[in-house]
């Protein structure tokens, strides 16, 4: 028999940096976090969350984790109950241009900008953005480590999730509702099969084609 978790514990556990923050004095507390870094297709998204102490959303957890199913409740429930979300999406062109790296931390710098009140912290999953004038935590594994970033990591994640189910329905012969434009074998086959689209990423393409 599974092992029943107990959320409250975890979400209390997971709360470490924000309650450290907020003894400090620090009021708003941004995690932020992506989803795409890693697709042949697509843009890549990064989410800005505050959340709200006084309502905990019981379950959050790295997004990689979660099933769809929970993932799409979770993220309701962190619109619902957050004190402030934003969202940055950077286009395959701009990927192209500068960089996924560079493009990752454009997203995350449009979500933070999209957050009123403005954040006073950030915490981050193992990223620094050098040019901000804000106090900024880089945490390794930090969507597992943080509830603010694992928020936020829900919110990127389900946010692309449904543009690539978007697109699956334009281009249903290349299955972007299964694999979200990772490089799956199914995926690298439609690619040679069928040609590059317009929301492929040239610069990635050329390393598997």
């Amino acid at each position: 028999m599974p092992r029943k978790i107990d959320y409250e514990a975890k979400y209390k556990a997971m709360s470490a940096y924000e309650d450290m923050l907020r003894e400090s004095g620090v009021q708003w507390i941004a995690g932020i976090d992506e989803a795409g870094r890693g697709p042949l297709a697509g843009p890549v998204v990064a989410a800005a969350v505050i959340l709200d102490p006084k309502q905990p959303v019981y379950g959050v957890d790295d997004s990689k984790k979660l099933s769809p199913k929970r993932r799409a409740a979770l993220k309701l429930e962190i619109e619902q109950k957050a004190i402030a979300i934003g969202v940055g999406i950077v286009d395959v062109e701009t990927i192209d241009r500068i960089n996924i790296l560079q493009a990752t931390k454009q997203a995350m710098r449009e979500a933070i900008a999209k957050l009123s009140p403005a954040p006073e912290h950030l915490l981050l999953d193992a990223v620094t953005l050098e040019d901000l004038n804000i106090k900024q935590q880089a945490i390794i594994k930090g969507d597992a480590l943080s509830v603010s970033i694992a928020a936020a990591s829900i919110i990127a994640k389900e946010t692309r999730d449904d543009m690539m189910r978007a697109y699956d329905q334009l281009y249903p012969q290349y299955g972007f509702a299964s694999h979200k434009g990772y490089g799956t074998k199914a995926h690298i086959e439609a690619i040679r099969t069928y040609g590059a689209l317009p929301i492929h990423r040239r610069s990635f393409l050329t390393k598997i084609l």
